[in-house]
């Protein structure tokens, strides 16, 4: 694989993306890391629309880390978005949240997570779990080629639909 997968991780807690920035950089991920707070930001990163438009400063990501407890529209409602809009794949999602309930597990999956991960707030176990991540989807796993649509395509499906 030539370039590192970039990580786009989607969560409205500051507090969050912080220890998981701080537990990427103590495991030695150094992949691209770029990060929304809403679902409907995360939408505009992946349409490359309004602040999001250069695909040099912002470019898709390999992976997404989706949070499902957000303000304006919700990780399900991503989900839903991407794996409507992106039929082809190419994109690797990992729920990433604090919900545990097996009937949200069970439609985070039905919806087309490929992980479905629960997150606590003990730095020491998010570090576990980012090493385990860094280990497996960073190391191990082989990408399929992307982009899963062009900027057009995106463009003309409108927007949060």
């Amino acid at each position: 694989m030539g370039q590192a997968p970039l990580i786009l991780i989607v969560e409205d807690s500051s507090d969050d993306v912080m220890l998981l920035k701080r537990a990427f950089a103590k495991a030695g991920v150094m992949n691209p890391l770029f990060t929304v707070n809403s679902g409907r930001q995360a939408v505009r990163y992946l349409s490359g629309e309004e602040e999001y438009a250069d695909r040099e400063r912002f470019p898709l990501p390999n992976i997404i880390l989706l949070d499902l407890q957000m303000p304006d529209g919700d990780g399900f409602d991503v989900l839903r978005w991407i794996r409507n809009k992106f039929p082809q794949g190419g994109l690797l999602i990992i729920v990433l949240t604090r919900v545990e309930e097996i009937k949200k597990i069970n439609q985070a999956y039905a919806l087309g997570a490929n992980s479905f991960l629960t997150k606590t707030g003990d730095p020491d176990e998010l570090q576990q779990l980012i090493n385990i991540f860094g280990g497996y989807w960073l190391l191990r796993n082989q990408y399929p080629e992307k982009p899963m649509a062009s900027k057009e395509q995106i463009l003309n499906w409108g927007i949060w639909k």
